[in-house]
C-alpha cells in the first residue's frame, strides 16, 4: 500500500515563485538590453538580438530533428525513452526560451538545447523530477500498519523497507 505525502507548503509556494519569475525575469531582460545598448549601440543590439534568434531556430530545428529520431529509434527498439524524453524536453522549452527576446533567456535556452551542455542539464532535470516523484511517496511495510502513520521519507541514498501489493 503506498501513501502519498503532500507537502502543504511546496504547493502555497509555486504561484509566488512564477509570479517572483514573471516579474524579475523581464526586469532583468530589459535591463541587460539596455545596458548592452549603451555599451555597442541599438542598432547593433537589435542585430545581435536577431542573430540569436536565427541561430537559435536553425539549432531547435536540427537538435529537434535529432531528438525525435533517437526517441522513434528507442520507441521501436523497445527500449525505454526516458533519456529520450528528457531531451526532447530541453529541446522544447530551450527553444521556447530562445524565441523569447532578450539574453538571458537565450543564454539558458542554448545551454538547454547544445548537445555539449545538455547532458548537464538533463542531470538536473532528472534529479529534479526523481525528488518530485518520488519525494512525496512512502511505501509502508512493517515499519507501518492500519492507523499508523508512516515516516516522511529518508535521505538520498537511504533504504526505505517495504513491500508491493498488487490489488
Amino acid at each position: 500500500m503506498a501513501q502519498r505525502v503532500t507537502r502543504v507548503g511546496s504547493r502555497r509556494r509555486w504561484p509566488w515563485l512564477l509570479t517572483l519569475a514573471l516579474l524579475v525575469v523581464p526586469t532583468a531582460e530589459l535591463a541587460l538590453i539596455i545596458w548592452v545598448g549603451q555599451q555597442i549601440g541599438g542598432w547593433p543590439t537589435l542585430g545581435l538580438l536577431l542573430v540569436e534568434s536565427a541561430l537559435g531556430a536553425w539549432l531547435v530545428k536540427r537538435e529537434g530533428a535529432r531528438t525525435w529520431r533517437a526517441l522513434a529509434g528507442a520507441l521501436n527498439s523497445g527500449r525505454m525513452p526516458s533519456r529520450q524524453l528528457s531531451d526532447a524536453a530541453l529541446v522544447l522549452v530551450g527553444g521556447t526560451l530562445l524565441l523569447t527576446p532578450g539574453f538571458l533567456t537565450d543564454l539558458v535556452g542554448f545551454f538547454f538545447i547544445l548537445p555539449i551542455t545538455r547532458p548537464l542539464a538533463r542531470g538536473v532535470l532528472e534529479t529534479v523530477v526523481t525528488r518530485k516523484l518520488l519525494g512525496g511517496i512512502v511505501t509502508v511495510g512493517r515499519a507501518g500498519g492500519p492507523g499508523r502513520r508512516p515516516n516522511p521519507p529518508s535521505g538520498p541514498g537511504d533504504v526505505i523497507e517495504g513491500e508491493i501489493v498488487d490489488r
